[in-house]
């Protein structure tokens, strides 16, 4: 079956994390997603172990239903081809400053002079309106920026940072909600139009969700911490012989709980009596947990919790998921051979569609593998492509692998 996207085009421009996930997930719904790169590289290519130089594990995945054309937007004539590029494109999407865009001449108003209806997303730092406009971001600098390190530090006694890259895949997440808007507005309406998605409101937006308590109330009725999610004591709880996760959360839940450990005298006392109850003794109850379940080893826990139905999970290492069961029961990784890498392991798209398919079409492309491809279905002959190459703004032709082989075994 065709992607919910199939027969949109996107000139992806991105690089790193943040615009490459972004572009991964429209991909996966089938739209047909031209990286744009320059001579060097995205630098993910080199990011951790490869088999060969520029074909990371990390950008195998991201960048997967993706083709790869070289062209050197600094270079004398770049633009103009990306020109005739915008013409059949429906999307143009970024992660560069915005002032880095603007001095390569990449602005709203210079596409729509190619394409009226192009739907143009930039995903950056900050908003264009606010003082710190045109900073620098990384993923480390918005996690500190947002709060998400201070939260951190309320559990662990410092600030810290996440163990995964949170805001730039929260953000590539929320660029490619943004586009998938703007493309339903131009369906009904035939108008495209400018999409910025900054890093720092996202994230902000993103933490305060929970955070905001009574700091939504003029004046503020608390600080700005929702207490149950920032318990030092909220963790995995060690037992006997090994570590769980246990989550009572409704009344029902922690009347169970407290059966399950033999204590259901503690279901009645008032400090636990009601989520409002809890909330206010958060720190003693998740202390009392952690006690409690460590006077049991992990399995008698888990078979006790599973006959009181409450919500509980051994802790898993990142190795574990691996082999995890319940990803192979839903087909989760998919094994290909891709033509210069070898044996891979993907992980599918999460989401389902009844009637349209989310799926890996493309393995990961070589670095300029469709260059000659690309510009070729955008009009240009063999003699523009060689005057492109000789001044350096596409880079050498190569010969373009397989990646549609993707007849794979799903785990």
């Amino acid at each position: 079956m065709p992607g919910p996207l199939d027969g949109i085009r996107v000139l992806d421009l991105t690089s790193v994390f943040l615009g490459p996930y972004c572009t991964q997930l429209l991909g996966d719904m089938g739209a047909d997603i031209i990286k744009i790169e320059a001579p060097a590289g995205d630098s993910t290519r080199y990011l951790g172990p490869a088999r060969n130089r520029g074909m990371s594990g990390t950008f195998l995945n991201v960048n997967r239903n993706k083709r790869s054309c070289v062209l050197d937007l600094k270079a004398a004539g770049a633009m103009d081809v990306l020109a005739r590029m915008v013409e059949k494109s429906d999307v143009v999407v970024h992660n560069m400053r915005p002032q880095a865009a603007a001095r390569l001449g990449l602005t709203y108003d210079w596409l729509k002079s190619s394409r009226a209806d192009i739907v143009f997303c930039g995903a950056f730092g900050y908003g264009e309106q606010g003082r710190y406009a045109g900073r620098p971001a990384f993923d480390d600098i918005i996690q500190a920026s947002s709060g998400i390190a201070a939260y951190q530090g309320l559990l662990s006694g410092e600030p810290g940072y996440c163990g995964t890259v949170v805001a730039d895949k929260v953000t590539g997440m929320a660029a490619a909600n943004a586009i998938l808007g703007a493309l339903f507005v131009r369906e009904r309406t035939g108008v495209g139009q400018e999409v910025q998605v900054p890093m720092f409101e996202t994230m902000v937006s993103f933490v305060l969700a929970e955070h905001m308590v009574g700091a939504a109330f003029e004046p503020p009725l608390s600080p700005p911490v929702y207490r149950r999610v920032v318990s030092q004591n909220r963790r995995p709880y060690r037992t006997q012989d090994g570590f769980l996760t246990v989550v009572p959360y409704t009344d029902r839940q922690w009347r169970g709980f407290f059966i399950a450990a033999e204590r259901p005298e503690l279901a009645e006392d008032p400090r636990f009596a009601g989520m409002a109850a809890r909330t206010e003794n958060i720190d003693t109850l998740y202390e009392l947990l952690a006690d409690l379940v460590l006077e049991r080893p992990t399995q008698d826990w888990m078979d006790r919790l599973e006959a009181a139905d409450v919500p509980h999970v051994e802790v898993r290492s990142p190795e574990q998921l691996l082999s995890d069961p319940h990803l192979a029961d839903v087909g989760f990784y998919r094994h290909a051979h891709h033509p210069t890498e070898g044996d891979i392991r993907m992980t599918m798209p999460p989401a389902s569609y009844s009637e349209t398919a989310q799926d890996i079409r493309r393995l990961a492309p070589g670095l300029g593998e469709h260059t000659a491809e690309i510009l070729g279905e955008f009009g240009f002959d063999d003699h523009e492509i060689d005057r492109l190459r000789a001044t350096g703004a596409t880079g050498p032709t190569k010969a373009p692998t397989d990646t549609t082989k993707v007849e794979t075994a799903r785990e």
